[in-house]
């Protein structure tokens, strides 16, 4: 299983105890989710939320500022266009125009996220016989 995941700290709503969440991304059943578990050093205040498919900017954030982007690279330039599409729209829902957008993208520099979303877009590429190469801490 692919996970990564960071610890954020702030102050607690209900009491101003110092709260801490958990956060993160990991990859269930060919599906990417996130999820947060947070409770305070102070009070009973505590949760735990997991959601799928487009992570929060905040849990996003906090994971490229802990541990840095991951670059998903296509291994040859010449690769057919058509499954790199079918892949790109399956995965995003994307409308043809801005599949073709994010095609080139992975076709002239790669594409860029945290560990966890480049591995799932490399697991969904590689179902369509497309090779490619995830590299962490390339931004």
């Amino acid at each position: 299983m692919i996970t990564q995941g960071v610890e954020i700290t702030s102050s607690c709503s209900d009491c101003g105890g110092l709260l801490v969440r958990d956060v993160g991304q990991f990859i269930v059943g060919g599906q990417l989710c996130w999820g947060i578990e947070g409770s305070c050093r102070a009070c009973p205040n505590g949760w735990c939320e997991e959601g799928g498919g487009e992570t929060p900017e905040e849990i996003r954030q906090a994971l490229l500022t802990a541990h840095g982007p991951t670059r998903l690279r296509l291994l040859d330039a010449r690769a057919s266009l058509v499954p790199v599409l079918k892949a790109l729209r399956e995965i995003w829902d994307l409308p043809l125009p801005q599949a073709r957008e994010r095609a080139g993208e992975l076709m002239e520099h790669g594409l860029v996220g945290t560990l966890v979303e480049m591995e799932f877009v490399a697991s969904r590429l590689r179902g369509r016989q497309v090779a490619v190469e995830v590299q962490r801490g390339s931004g």
